[in-house]
């Protein structure tokens, strides 16, 4: 059998990097569609980070006239921190997902989609009081 080849079950090794092996966690390498599909979904997870981190930046610049100061810097730090959390908790579910794909075990359970959901939510409603109230 070549090098290139899998092994008779079909499931090819665990990755050799020493880096791969400590992130990873051992298991066997899944099929390759199923690592580019988590691939994907850490980069909208990123790209909604970008976001949000645009979103603070914009409200800090750009809407001093539309909230008083204490308001509009509260709610940029919300969506920077919350930018900053997401990028953060992507890595840790990428990583997270892979193993569980090499482990064969159940994927775990997206742990940002309530923080963010909640923390947009809240965004949200800030914005919504201030353009109403305006």
């Amino acid at each position: 059998m070549s090098s290139n080849q899998p092994p008779p079950s079909g499931r090819v090794p665990p990755p050799r990097g020493k880096l791969a092996a400590l992130l990873l966690a051992g298991g066997t390498e899944p099929d390759p569609r199923f690592t580019l599909a988590n691939e994907r979904t850490f980069l909208a997870w990123i790209r909604t980070s970008l976001a949000l981190l645009a979103g603070g930046i914009a409200i800090e610049a750009f809407t001093a006239d539309l909230f008083l100061e204490p308001v509009r810097k509260g709610l940029a730090v919300l969506l920077l921190l919350l930018g900053m959390l997401l990028s953060a908790g992507a890595a840790s579910r990428w990583i997270r997902v892979e193993r569980s794909m090499r482990n064969n075990t159940p994927l775990p359970l997206p742990l940002m989609v309530p923080l963010l959901a909640g923390a947009g939510a809240l965004a949200a409603a800030v914005v919504l009081i201030f353009v109403l109230w305006r």
